[in-house]
This record gives structure tokens, C-alpha cells and sequence, in this order.
């Protein structure tokens, strides 16, 4: 990547297989307990998972999901890569999850974030998010507690 691209040049569309591949090697590098190939294909023949990928010229640079349960979404991922990070694609990627649940009657978005996981967790306060508990021990890989967070739609 020569120069930044502008969050103009960032499409979001909704995860299809041919980006299966790009997302699993996108959580490989995000995350310490990365969801498999075979993983994310299953969540695509599951009608509550409403997921999303942002594409920059044909590329994956991100993705973010929900599970939508009667009036709640739970927050699953959002991951950008790093070289795309600070552009506002997370957020991006928001708003289109956000537009969703206003549009499906989704009350509340949770979401747990791994408590040592600042920039995350100051994202997610960014985005509206609000502090709600904690769940102890609830991470592996390495073992850490969750913070749990809420937004009302």
C-alpha cells in the first residue's frame, strides 16, 4: 500500500464464500484463538449471522459480524488489517451493522472484549459502547477476563 486509501475507495458487502479464505488469514493475524476457514463457512448458511467484509479494490481489509436473536445482536469480530487500521473502516463497518439492527428491530448490540485489549475496548467506547460487567477468565490463548459492553440502538 503506497498511500493511505480514502474510506471513500472502502466497499462493505456482505461475506460471501469467495472471501472465506482472505477473512480466515485476516483473523489468523488479528486474533490468538482465530476462527477457521470451515468456521466462517458455516456461518454463512446460519440465518442469524448477518456478517460483512470491507473490500478495497477486491480486497478483504476487514470484516465484522453479529448473531441477530430476536432483539439483541451480539457482536462477534470486527478486524481491520493493520496497514488499514486508523482509517475509520471499523467504523464504517459499524454503521452498516448499525443501519441492520435499526432496520430489524434490534434493541441492543453486546459484545465481549478481552480486558487488556485497549485499543479495542477504547473503539468500541468510540463507537458508543458503555462498560455493562466483566466475565473472568472467559478468554484462552492467553487466559484473560472479559469486559462486557453495550450499545442501545
Amino acid at each position: 500500500m503506497d498511500k493511505p486509501p480514502s474510506i471513500n475507495e472502502i466497499e462493505i458487502v456482505p461475506l460471501e464464500v469467495s472471501h472465506i479464505r482472505e477473512i480466515a488469514q485476516l483473523e489468523e493475524l488479528c486474533f490468538s484463538d482465530p476462527w477457521t476457514e470451515d468456521m466462517f463457512i458455516q456461518l454463512l448458511s446460519n440465518p442469524l449471522a448477518v456478517f460483512i467484509t470491507a473490500q478495497k479494490d477486491g480486497e478483504a481489509v476487514g470484516y465484522a459480524g453479529i448473531y441477530h436473536i430476536l432483539s439483541e445482536g451480539q457482536l462477534m469480530n470486527i478486524a481491520v488489517k493493520e496497514e488499514y487500521r486508523r482509517l475509520g473502516i471499523a467504523e464504517k463497518m459499524f454503521d452498516f451493522i448499525l443501519e441492520y439492527a435499526k432496520e430489524n428491530d434490534i434493541e441492543v448490540i453486546t459484545l465481549e472484549v478481552r480486558k487488556e485489549n485497549d485499543p479495542a475496548i477504547s473503539l468500541y467506547e468510540k463507537l458508543g459502547f458503555e462498560k455493562v460487567g466483566e466475565r473472568p477468565g472467559y478468554y484462552s490463548r492467553p487466559t484473560d477476563d472479559a469486559v462486557l459492553m453495550n450499545y442501545s440502538v
